[in-house]
């Protein structure tokens, strides 16, 4: 026991050298911040005629809506979907009525008019899915986590490598949230200098709701990490290619990491909690998942996003801004030289759709690079495979 808390100490040490000041306080003198209103009007999507056809496989998570509207914004044309569950299905019909309901997924692997297969199956089917659309001469965008084990990724890299296909996994975090692609642009031109480190938190809500064992409303397989692989793998993908993409790292290592199930003892195969230190070429990172989100929390979870800069910071409130009164969630914080800033995103445009759609045509990478795609999610696995177990006193 001895021997544990003094791992547990190490740790949360170098936690606290590598992540520097972790969480922005609330930030001091608002009174005397600029605030931008999105100023920018929302115009009405105009769904360009269809540049691709595409299908959908497999529909046991809601992010297949996000991802299906997505590449519909993008210029895609839904063609077919399928799905074995029938409430998943008729759900998914009824949200995109002229979809074609396939007989199989055979049905819309064979069919040649088919150029991208989107899917957010059950994780531990969607890399091997993912192979057999690839075989097949499709493309493959498929739900976080997109590959949960590290034999799978050697799989999935080896087909992709022989077919030529793209195999890409919607990091929804960062290119579905509207506070988080300002962010890009901004240190993209600058605002901050050079990114030194960025700081993933990412709480989330199991449910509201609890069934008679105590458990959450939740599929079976929510529960077994065989299934979803781990807490890391499963949500701290999605802080990967954050931490990939603001500090333009191409290599990466993991420092320490460390996973547990503090509180759902009913379900062992279940994790909880889980934190990651790390380092690349271009910078540092700290990651913090959990599932500890509370019911009085007007979102499923705070999520925050902090990059700091050699001339600034920026924070982002992803979902929900609890200390300033502003509603919603896309707020962006900057400080950097020159001005302290509140900016409210909600009306920036979301371009990976369109990026995607064209990558599909032209079989270029402008919406996210293959090795970056690959190096997020090996990056998670290796965190999962060698977390410590943490276990805390009673």
């Amino acid at each position: 026991m001895k021997k544990q808390n003094t791992g547990r100490r190490k740790f949360l040490q170098n936690v606290t050298k590598a992540s520097g000041l972790m969480l922005l306080a609330p930030l001091a003198g608002a009174a005397n911040f600029k605030h931008i209103e999105s100023t920018k009007k929302q115009n009405p999507v105009v769904i360009p005629p269809g540049k691709i056809k595409f299908s959908v496989i497999n529909i046991n998570h809601p992010h297949i809506y996000g991802m299906t509207d997505a590449i519909k914004r993008g210029g895609g044309e839904l063609v077919s979907v399928y799905a074995k569950e029938a409430d998943l299905l008729a759900a998914f019909v009824k949200a995109y009525p002229d979809v074609k309901q396939a007989k199989s997924e055979t049905e819309i692997l064979e069919d040649t008019s088919i150029q991208l297969v989107l899917s957010s199956g059950i994780p531990d089917e969607r890399a091997p899915l993912g192979i057999k659309v690839m075989q097949h001469g499709k493309d493959y965008l498929t739900d976080k986590p997109g590959i949960i084990t590290l034999k799978q990724l050697a799989e999935v890299k080896k087909v992709q490598k022989e077919t030529k296909r793209i195999y890409s996994i919607m990091y929804s975090e960062r290119l579905e949230n509207r506070g988080t692609e300002k962010a890009s642009q901004l240190v993209k031109a600058g605002a901050i200098g050079q990114v030194i480190q960025t700081i993933n938190i990412a709480p989330h809500r199991i449910s509201n709701k609890f069934g008679t064992a105590g458990l959450a409303v939740r599929p079976d397989w929510f529960w077994d990490k065989k299934r979803y692989g781990g807490i890391i793998t499963d949500i701290g993908s999605h802080q990967f290619d954050q931490f990939l993409h603001f500090t333009n790292s191409t290599e990466a290592k993991i420092l320490a990491s460390q996973v547990g199930n503090v509180h759902f003892k009913q379900a062992p195969l279940f994790e909880d909690f889980g934190d990651v230190m790390l380092t690349g070429n271009g910078g540092t990172g700290y990651i913090r998942v959990d599932w500890f989100t509370p019911n009085g929390l007007d979102s499923w979870g705070d999520g925050r996003l902090t990059i700091l800069g050699t001339d600034g910071y920026i924070e982002v409130r992803k979902n929900i801004d609890i200390l300033s009164g502003n509603k919603g969630g896309n707020h962006l914080y900057l400080v950097n030289q020159k001005e302290t800033l509140h900016m409210d995103c909600n009306n920036e445009t979301l371009p990976f759709g369109g990026l995607f759609v064209d990558d599909v045509l032209n079989r270029t990478e402008t919406a996210m690079s293959q090795a970056h795609c690959f190096l997020a999610t090996e990056l998670a696995l290796k965190a999962q495979k060698n977390a410590r177990v943490m276990k805390l006193k009673k």
